[in-house]
C-alpha cells in the first residue's frame, strides 16, 4: 500500500509540474478591459447585440468594434457602465421594442384547416405555410413567448402575443423565431420613418393614404377613448392633423371595406375629432424627439412639405431652419385655403407646435434673391430640401385677359391670405373645375357677389373638385355652367363687361383619362360680368434657377417641375432634396406631407451616410394589398356619423369656419363601423368565422 500510495503521489507531483510548465507556455493572457466588462454585462447572452454572447460582446467593446451602449438587455444604465469602464462618452441610443403586427387571433381570423401538429409556430408553418387564410397571421402558439429571455411575451385570451414593455429589451430573439414575420422590432423613429411593406398587416385605407398613416390604429385608440394615443399614432406620419381633417381629399375613404355594402367610415372626421381634442385640451401632446445633434438642414419654403421635412427632421435631432419668401409659414395652406374651411389662427397654432421642437425660421428670404444652395452650404448646411411650391397660375390665353376685373384665382386666395382688401363685382364667373375654383366661388360669395358661377368646359362627373367643396358651394347658392369654355373676355375702357363662351361635348378620352372636351361650333354665347377669375391651373414658379448657378443644375421634368427619385426625393444636385408641389405640380397637401416625410427620410440616411433608397418591399399602391371581395358575416355599421355646420344665411359675408367638427359621441359611435381590416381579416358578428363555421368562406378541414 506504501509504495502504491508513493508511486500516486509522484504521479501528482509530475503532472502538477507538467501543468505548471504548460501554464507558463501555453499562457493565455486575460484583458483586464474585456474581463471588466464582461463582468458589467448582464449575462443574457440573448444575442440583441449581435454578437454570439456577452463574451463576444465585451470583446468587441474592448477593441473598439461595438459602442459601449450596444447591449440591448442591460439598457442604458449598462452602457454608462461600461462607458465609465472605457473612459468614454456615450452616445444616446434609442430603445427598440417588439411589436406585434397582427390584429386578429385564431379564434377570429378565416383558417385553412385545423391544425393539430406540434405545438410550435415554426413546426405549424412548414404544413401549407400555416393553418390561417393570412398571409400575415400569428399562428397562436407561442413559439415567441418561449423563445424570449425575459419573460416580456405572454399569449393572450385571442392567442395572440402581448409585449410588456417594461420587460422588454429589444433583443429581437422573438423577431428570430417568428416564421410568420409578424413581430417586428419598433421605436419613435422606425416608425416616423417606415413605409407601407409587403410583411406590414395592412388595411387598404393606410395603403391608400398618401402619408401611411396608421388608420385602424387611431380610429380604435379613439373608440376606447385613448384620445391623446390617437393624437400621437396620427402624428407618427403627419405633423398636421388639424389641417389634414379639415382639407384632405380623404381618398383613404375609397378604399374602405366599410364602404363595399355601406357608406365608408369618416375616416377624416375621426381624424380631425382627435387633433380638436389636442388642439381645445390646453395642452399639447409632444411628440418623442432625439437628443440634438447640431448638425443643419437648410429647408426652402414654409408650405406643407417645408414644415413636414423640418418636423421629421427635428424629432431625429437635426437643426433646421425654414427659409421663407413669405412673410408668414403655410404656404397654400395660408394663401390659398380660405378661411372658412382653414382658419388661421388654428393654423398657426398647429405650425407653432412645429416650430416648438426647435425648428429655425428666416421669413421673407427669397432663393435666388436673397441667398443662394452654394451659400447655404458654405454656410454650414450638410443637406438642403428645396419646397418652393407651385404658385405659378396658368393664364387662359385669351383677348382680353389684361382688362381690369380679369384675375388669377392663385392671386385672389393669396391676397386674402395677407389679409388684403379684394373687392369683387356682383356678377362673378370662375373659369376651371378644381378646388381653388370652387374657393374662389365661395370666397367670391362671401364678398358680397349676387352671382356667382363657376364655367367648366367638362361635365360634374369629370370635375376634379372634392365632392364635398362642391355640394357645399351647390348648398350656398353658387352656379354651375358645364360643358362651358370661355373665348374671349369683353371691355369697355379697359374695364371687364362680358365674357364669351361656347359649349362643349365630350370626345374620346384624353392622357388623363378623361373624354376630351370638344367645341361646337356656332354654339357661342355672350354673359355679362363684372369679374372673371382664372382657376385653370398651377405651376412651380422656378425663376431662382436664373440667378442661382447651383440650381441652374437641378433636372426638370417636361412638365418643368424638379426631377427627383419619388422614392427618396433625391435630386441629381449632390445633398439637395425636394418635394411637394415643386415636384407634384399643384397637389393635395397629404401628398405634399406624404413626400415631405420621404424626403425627410433620405436627408437622415444622407447624413448617416447609409444608402439613399427604398425598402425593397415597400407597397406603394393599394392594388397590391390582399384583399376579398366579399365581406361574409361582417358586423353591421348603422348611419355614417356627419359634422354639424354653420347654416348657410350664417355663411354670407362671413369667413367663419363652416365644419364645426364630430361630437364625442358621434366620434366613438363612428370607431364601431371601422372593421379593424388588416389584409383579409375583418371584425365579424360574434360567434361566426370560427375554426367549425359553416357559413365561413374558408373551407375547414383536419390536418395533422
Amino acid at each position: 500500500m506504501l509504495v502504491e500510495a508513493l508511486a500516486i503521489g509522484g504521479l501528482g507531483v509530475v503532472a502538477a509540474a507538467g501543468l505548471g510548465v504548460a501554464a507558463r507556455i501555453f499562457a493565455v493572457e486575460v484583458d483586464p478591459m474585456v474581463e471588466a466588462v464582461e463582468e458589467a454585462l448582464p449575462g443574457a447572452n440573448c444575442g440583441g447585440c449581435g454578437f454570439a454572447g456577452c463574451a463576444s460582446c465585451a470583446v468587441a467593446i474592448a477593441g473598439g468594434k461595438a459602442d459601449p451602449g450596444v447591449c440591448v438587455a442591460g439598457g442604458p444604465e449598462i452602457g454608462a457602465i461600461i462607458a465609465e469602464i472605457m473612459g468614454v462618452e456615450l452616445v444616446y441610443r434609442e430603445p427598440d421594442l417588439a411589436k406585434v403586427d397582427c390584429t386578429y387571433g385564431t379564434d377570429k381570423a378565416d383558417l385553412k384547416f385545423k391544425y393539430v401538429g406540434v405545438n410550435d409556430c415554426r413546426a405549424a408553418m412548414t404544413l401549407y405555410e400555416g393553418s390561417k387564410e393570412c398571409e400575415i397571421g400569428c399562428l397562436g402558439l407561442g413559439s415567441c413567448a418561449a423563445a424570449c429571455p425575459f419573460d416580456a411575451i405572454t399569449m393572450g385570451e385571442d392567442h395572440l402575443p402581448k409585449v410588456d414593455p417594461d420587460k422588454c429589451t429589444g433583443c429581437g430573439t422573438c423577431v428570430r423565431v417568428c416564421p410568420k414575420h409578424i413581430m417586428h422590432l419598433t421605436s419613435v423613429t422606425r416608425r416616423i420613418l417606415g413605409f407601407n411593406a409587403s410583411d406590414n398587416c395592412l388595411a387598404p385605407c393606410q395603403a391608400t393614404c398618401p402619408a401611411q398613416i396608421d388608420i385602424p390604429g387611431y380610429i380604435k385608440a379613439i373608440g376606447e377613448g385613448r384620445y391623446e394615443d390617437a393624437v400621437s399614432i396620427i402624428k407618427e406620419h403627419n405633423p398636421l392633423p388639424l389641417v389634414c381633417g379639415r382639407v384632405c381629399p380623404h381618398v383613404c375613404e375609397s378604399a374602405c371595406r366599410r364602404g363595399l355594402n355601406e357608406e365608408p367610415v369618416n375616416i377624416n372626421h375621426l381624424k380631425r375629432f382627435a387633433a380638436d381634442y389636442e388642439y381645445h385640451s390646453g395642452k399639447r401632446i409632444d411628440p418623442f424627439c432625439l437628443p440634438k445633434n447640431g448638425r443643419k438642414v437648410a429647408v426652402v419654403g414654409g408650405g406643407p412639405a417645408g414644415l413636414t421635412v423640418s418636423y421629421y427632421l427635428a424629432r431625429m435631432g437635426y437643426a433646421p431652419t425654414i427659409f421663407e419668401a413669405q412673410p408668414f409659414l403655410g404656404g397654400m395652406l395660408r394663401f390659398g385655403i380660405p378661411e372658412y374651411r382653414l382658419p388661421k389662427k388654428t393654423l398657426d397654432w398647429e405650425i407653432q407646435g412645429i416650430l416648438d421642437l426647435g425648428v429655425e425660421t428666416r421669413m421673407e428670404q427669397r432663393l435666388g434673391k436673397d441667398f443662394t444652395l452654394a451659400e447655404l452650404k458654405e454656410e454650414g448646411f450638410e443637406a438642403i430640401f428645396v419646397g418652393v411650391g407651385a404658385w405659378g397660375s396658368r393664364n387662359m390665353r385669351l383677348e382680353g385677359e389684361d382688362l381690369e376685373g380679369v384675375l388669377p384665382g392663385t392671386s385672389m386666395l393669396i391676397e386674402r391670405g395677407l389679409l388684403h382688401e379684394t373687392p369683387v363685382g356682383d356678377k362673378v364667373v370662375i373659369v376651371g373645375g378644381g378646388n381653388t375654383a370652387i374657393d374662389c366661388a365661395r370666397t367670391s360669395w362671401r364678398l358680397g357677389a349676387k352671382e356667382v358661377t363657376v364655367l367648366y368646359r367638362r361635365s360634374r362627373a369629370e370635375m376634379p373638385a372634392n365632392d364635398i367643396e362642391v355640394e357645399e358651394a351647390e348648398h350656398e347658392g353658387i352656379k354651375f355652367k358645364f360643358l362651358a369654355a370661355p373665348t374671349k373676355l369683353i371691355g369697355e375702357n379697359g374695364k371687364l363687361t362680358a365674357l364669351e363662351y361656347i359649349t362643349m361635348e365630350l370626345g374620346e378620352p384624353d392622357a388623363s383619362g378623361r373624354r376630351r372636351p370638344e367645341a361646337i361650333e356656332g354654339s357661342e354665347t355672350t354673359m355679362e360680368v363684372d369679374n372673371v377669375i382664372a382657376a385653370i391651373g398651377q405651376f412651380p414658379d422656378l425663376n431662382f434657377r436664373e440667378s442661382d448657378a447651383t440650381a441652374a443644375e437641378l433636372e426638370l421634368t417636361r412638365w418643368n417641375s424638379i426631377d427627383t427619385d419619388d422614392q427618396v426625393m433625391n435630386t441629381n444636385v449632390e445633398g439637395v432634396f425636394a418635394a411637394g408641389d415643386a415636384v407634384l405640380g399643384a397637389a393635395t397637401v397629404v401628398e405634399a406631407i406624404g413626400t415631405g416625410r420621404r424626403a425627410a427620410r433620405a436627408i437622415h440616411m444622407y447624413l448617416t451616410e447609409e444608402d439613399v433608397n427604398a425598402p425593397e418591399n415597400w407597397i406603394k399602391d393599394v392594388k397590391e394589398v390582399r384583399t376579398r371581395a366579399e365581406i361574409p358575416g361582417a358586423v353591421q355599421g348603422g348611419d355614417r356619423a356627419k359634422m354639424k355646420e354653420l347654416d348657410v344665411p350664417e355663411r354670407a359675408m362671413s369667413f367663419t369656419e363652416v365644419e364645426l367638427g364630430l361630437t364625442e359621441e358621434a366620434a366613438r359611435k363612428e370607431t364601431q363601423r371601422c372593421l379593424s381590416c388588416g389584409l383579409i381579416c375583418y371584425r365579424h358578428e360574434p360567434g361566426q368565422c370560427s375554426s367549425d363555421c359553416q357559413g365561413c368562406s374558408a373551407k375547414v378541414r383536419e390536418s395533422n
